[in-house]
């Protein structure tokens, strides 16, 4: 009973909440309602929230139970922010896309296409399956995961060294990443050990967001086609389960060290940026108005890559400095380069401070 309801506060925490905050982007594209854009736009926008709102906290060297309350406050206000919205559509009578519709793909799907689909869904539930029952203690995780089980337990952030226990100085440069202190947060509003969320839960979840992720790329890049875009998917797959050819391999960090905040950039957070920048190109080739909230979402991204790793912030900016001047000059729109650069501040001012406290 108890594992249920603690399953289930996870399940509100992962899912539930950012389906709902992930309809403050509809207006993003015209992929805006759709289940997976919804769930990971609405998980980037919380993950920035909660960079934004725990690393001062960290460097003021305040208690974990601060970080707690705060967030907690953020999720509630983007939650009830989100349902009003949509209430407010359907006041005015605007109709909603619901997270739930059936996507239409350009016509029924034949057989062969539905049962690329279901083999698609089988090998993503084996490798869930495998991800959980084949876990293993990663070099690393006598790091990260110890951080969150000590956050936890001690309700301090980075001022005890996670191979003994002791105290220590704050660490202010893991402390600019704080993405094991968000595995303390859910841990802390589950009641599960840490450890358990980081290593059974996590995987899951963040293997399943990736497998998102490359469905918008395989709805953009397949439009109408829904056969293709499962043999997209069904590729990606292979090229995962034949990828561990060593322990530095993006298929390794995205099966066996998902719960670690390099893995989730890699895997999540710069292939959704590239799915965003993809969707600008686009824009722009088709002379469309690019709408202000797609910014705003963008931002996001370049703040949860810094949650992830402090390397993201040099990562993100890179790739969207890039995306800009190849738009700026191939379609002739120099006037994305505002915007952009705006995306890219607080990535600039976190590898700032990264330089400052080093």
């Amino acid at each position: 009973m108890r594992l249920g309801i603690q399953l289930l506060l996870l399940g509100l925490l992962l899912f539930a909440a950012p389906v709902l905050v992930g309809g403050l982007f509809l207006k993003v594209d015209r992929l805006g309602g759709n289940l997976f854009f919804r769930w990971i736009s609405g998980q980037f926008l919380i993950w920035a929230g909660f960079q934004l709102i725990c690393v001062p906290l960290i460097l003021r060297e305040e208690t974990f139970p601060q970080v707690v309350q705060l967030f907690s406050g953020y999720l509630t206000a983007l939650v009830l922010l989100a349902v009003a919205v949509d209430i407010q559509r359907l006041v005015k009578g605007k109709k909603i896309d619901l997270p739930w519709k059936k996507q239409q793909t350009g016509g029924k799907l034949r057989e062969s296409g539905m049962l690329l689909w279901a083999f698609f869904w089988a090998v993503l539930l084996f490798q869930l399956i495998q991800a959980v029952r084949l876990s293993y203690a990663d070099t690393d995780d006598a790091f990260y995961v110890a951080i969150s089980s000590i956050t936890q337990e001690a309700e301090t952030m980075y001022q005890k060294l996670p191979y003994t226990g002791g105290a220590t100085l704050l660490d202010a440069r893991h402390g600019l990443a704080p993405f094991p202190i968000w595995i303390s947060y859910l841990a802390r509003l589950s009641g599960m050990p840490a450890v358990t969320v980081a290593k059974v839960v996590l995987p899951v979840a963040l293997i399943s967001m990736t497998y998102g992720v490359f469905y918008l790329f395989g709805r953009v890049l397949f439009p109408e086609n829904g056969r293709q875009q499962a043999l997209f998917l069904v590729f990606t797959e292979v090229l995962v389960l034949f990828g561990n050819t060593s322990i530095y391999t993006p298929e390794n960090f995205m099966i066996a060290r998902s719960r670690q905040g390099k893995a989730a950039l890699g895997s999540i957070v710069i292939p959704f940026l590239l799915f965003l920048l993809l969707l600008l190109l686009k824009k722009m080739q088709e002379k469309g108005q690019v709408p202000a909230v797609y910014y705003f979402l963008l931002c996001a991204v370049v703040v949860t890559g810094c949650l992830c790793s402090t390397l993201g912030a040099l990562l993100v900016c890179l790739a969207i400095g890039t995306a800009g001047l190849l738009g700026a000059v191939c379609y002739k729109r120099p006037g994305v380069l505002f915007p952009m650069a705006v995306c890219c501040v607080p990535g600039v001012l976190y590898a700032f401070l990264y330089l400052v406290l080093e």
